[in-house]
């Protein structure tokens, strides 16, 4: 009997512990990056200020703007609605080229979006840049953001023309 009272109660006691535990509950940082570009994340308090998103949303509708007389053109994609939030890509294409990438807005509602945009972001931006298309890879554990990218990516480079 003082067996299975010891072993009730030891597993009580496990079972407490494992469900009282606070994975969510880390230090660090709350306030997300501004903008993720080129694999490096702006922050909102740097010289330049950008926003994590537009005070005013665009839909991809804005075209592409002139920044430079080197064929410079920027080219905002629609905005992927997912299950996390909206994600949005612009595009900087220089001369037929892929050159910038920009996420102005993405999933960033509680730390765990946090942390996985901090991930999954600099990736697909960077595989962008090397494939210079829509068809890169998913990130693994981002799987809502990378279909949201990849949406608003692509509607991007039809703007483009890419």
């Amino acid at each position: 009997m003082k067996r299975i009272t010891f072993w009730l109660l030891s597993t009580v006691s496990v079972v407490v512990l494992l469900f009282g535990y606070d994975a969510s509950n880390t230090t660090g940082s709350t306030t997300p990056p501004a903008v993720v570009s080129d694999g490096v994340t702006e922050d909102s308090g740097a010289a330049g200020g950008a926003t994590a998103t537009p005070s005013t949303p665009t839909t991809g509708s804005s075209g592409s703007s002139s920044t430079s007389t080197k064929r410079k053109k920027t080219f905002t994609g629609d905005v992927a609605s997912t299950e996390w939030g909206p994600v949005q890509v612009e595009l900087t294409v220089t001369a037929g080229k892929i050159t910038h990438v920009a996420v102005p807005q993405y999933p960033n509602g509680n730390e765990r979006d946090y942390e996985i945009n901090q991930y999954a972001l600099p990736i697909l931006v960077q595989e962008t840049l090397q494939d210079q298309s829509a068809g890169i890879d998913m990130v693994s554990g981002a799987t809502v953001t990378s279909d949201g990218y990849v949406r608003s990516l692509q509607s991007a480079l039809d703007q483009a023309g890419l």
